[in-house]
């Protein structure tokens, strides 16, 4: 199911995180795990965020994707289905005309 992770990482964590080397090991490790099909990285309320958009398999996933977020940069993590412009449209089709 094509998901979007979206990670919003604690300031101060992932400021120790760039320091020691974990923010670019935690992220390429997860590029690595989960293929994304895109990766976004920006600012958001004033943390460090990045959103990608990827398959997710299984949910049995999850834990493994989300707990490095968690455990090393303290961050908010959420995920979500999400549907493209074909996706919207092959719904859109089978909504019952009135």
């Amino acid at each position: 199911m094509r998901t979007m992770l979206k990670v919003t990482m604690d300031v101060a964590a992932s400021n120790q995180a760039l320091k020691n080397g974990t923010l670019s090991k935690t992220i390429n490790a997860t590029i690595e795990k989960i293929h994304p099909e895109a990766s976004y990285f920006l600012a958001v309320d004033g943390c460090r965020a990045c959103i990608m958009v990827f398959d997710l398999k299984d949910p049995s996933d999850i834990p493994s994707i989300a707990e490095p977020f968690f455990s090393t940069l303290n961050a908010k993590v959420e995920m979500s289905p999400v549907m493209n412009a074909e996706d919207l449209k092959k719904g859109l089709e089978m909504l019952p005309k009135s």
